[in-house]
């Protein structure tokens, strides 16, 4: 990518997101899809009547690419309006097309309209993505989904889990996320050709008050842009309350990623888990020995931004006066490319950090084991109950060797000698031979195995399989 080196360049753009996206959202991109709205108008004027030729409509495709950005500049500061630029220097190129051009139209026309058709290109974007980090993000349950990890809740150590089974929650919320993102491509809406205010009046007055020839316009312009329907009454602009919904729904894949990546920072300063970290890739300048979760920390920074930008949209939708106004133009040139390139940069992360996921199961051995003894114990209890013992007595010695167990924790050696001290009690002779075989971690997973495999095989595969040609578009994780 060329970068001018005096100049602000968008780290989203420079730095994080893909060349697809980035692509999708450039200003050639957005010409371009004018063009195609302007001459997808003209044609099916053309066939509803008007005294529009079949040689002006080929003009403009002819036309099409021959954009002169210079020239675009030079008039929009001639006449303070980008559209009327485009519209005047499409015309010097297809001259013949000029008088029928932007026919019956306002701005928003085109404007709102590649708005619309941009996102519904990112969202598919952004649906490949999700789906590709998925793949590797099931791969990883199934392959771990028997591994016992210490569980957590409060970040204090509570009853053991697997390590499949804690990704999986992970990629529930991934699964969510695409079901959300798919509905929204499913529904999204054209904003059809409704005219300056919405009511049309401009094209009931190019088909002579033929109210059906206008309906049969947006109908078929709406189908030419690959729209199933248009929305069905708008003021000026579409309602801004698409933009609200479009955005929550992408900002919901940072929240997704933000849980994710904050899992694998907290794991990894615990040392039982960590993300890809290249061969020659340094943690840090000052300390050699370093191995930061980057990726993961840069996933939280801009899930962070990715989030924020969700209530921005719902303000401005909140903020349109009556018909329109102007307020929501600049805000919107901002913050919806920037919320699609933050959550392609995100589940770029996001699959990147999935397929090279490291768990070090000495290290979870080694901590399970550490805390187990105190779960354990009432699984102690009920057993020597069974062999025959005195429930509040055995009760009043588990007590007494944990509390001075965990007292040797924090004050002495930090090592946990209360399955010795229970072994030593004489009280629990009869289950002496069988302490360890119940202590076994496999024994406090309960169905956590189970689990994931009727996640995967029950919800994830069958979504993965429906959609197994998706392929995520080339992109590149970077410093």
């Amino acid at each position: 990518m060329t970068q001018t080196h005096d100049r602000y360049v968008s780290p989203l753009a420079a730095r994080y997101a893909s060349p697809a996206m980035q692509e999708n959202f450039s200003y050639r991109r957005r010409s371009l899809i004018w063009r195609d709205l302007w001459i997808a108008l003209a044609e099916a004027e053309h066939e509803l009547g008007l005294d529009i030729s079949a040689e002006q409509i080929a003009e403009l495709r002819a036309a099409r690419e021959d954009i002169d950005f210079d020239r675009v500049a030079e008039l929009e500061r001639q006449l303070r309006h980008d559209v009327m630029a485009h519209v005047h220097a499409y015309g010097e190129v297809a001259p013949s097309a000029k008088p029928i051009l932007h026919l019956g139209a306002t701005s928003c026309y085109v404007a709102d309209g590649s708005d619309l058709i941009q996102m519904k290109e990112g969202m598919l974007i952004l649906r490949d993505r999700l789906v590709a980090a998925m793949r590797a993000l099931a791969e990883f349950c199934d392959e771990q989904k028997d591994l016992p990890v210490l569980g957590f809740t409060h970040f204090q150590p509570a009853q053991p889990t697997t390590m499949g089974k804690r990704a999986s929650l992970w990629l529930q919320d991934f699964l969510l996320d695409l079901q959300e993102l798919e509905r929204l491509i499913d529904i999204l809406p054209f904003r059809g050709v409704k005219g300056t205010t919405g009511t049309q009046a401009s094209f009931l007055q190019l088909f002579d008050g033929d109210h059906q020839k206008v309906r049969d316009l947006e109908a078929n312009v709406t189908k030419r842009m690959g729209f199933q329907r248009a929305v069905p009454v708008c003021g000026q602009t579409y309602p801004r309350k698409w933009d609200a919904m479009v955005l929550q729904t992408i900002a919901g894949i940072g929240v997704s990623a933000a849980k994710f990546a904050t899992d694998i920072r907290l794991l990894a300063h615990r040392r039982e888990l960590e993300e890809p970290f290249g061969t020659k890739q340094i943690g840090s300048s000052a300390m050699p020995y370093k191995r930061n979760p980057m990726r993961s920390e840069r996933i939280g920074a801009l899930a962070r931004y990715l989030m924020n930008l969700a209530p921005n949209a719902s303000e401005t939708a909140a903020n349109q006066w009556l018909e329109r106004t102007l307020d929501d133009s600049a805000n919107r040139r901002i913050a919806i490319p920037e919320s699609f390139l933050a959550a392609d940069a995100i589940l770029l992360l996001v699959q990147d950090v999935s397929s090279g996921l490291i768990p070090y199961p000495r290290v979870i051995e080694a901590n399970l084991a550490k805390e187990l003894p105190f779960m354990a114990t009432e699984t102690l209890l009920m057993a020597a109950v069974q062999a025959g013992g005195d429930r509040q007595d055995l009760h009043e010695r588990i007590r007494i060797h944990s509390h001075a167990a965990a007292a040797r924790m924090k004050t002495e050696d930090g090592v946990n000698d209360l399955l010795e001290r229970i072994t030593a009690d004489d009280a629990f002779a009869c289950i002496k031979d069988r302490i360890q075989e119940l202590v076994h971690p496999k024994g406090f997973v309960g169905r956590a195995s189970e689990q994931v495999q009727d996640f995967l095989a029950e919800h994830v595969m069958p979504c993965l399989l429906k959609r197994s040609e998706v392929k995520a578009a080339a992109g590149e994780v970077s410093v």
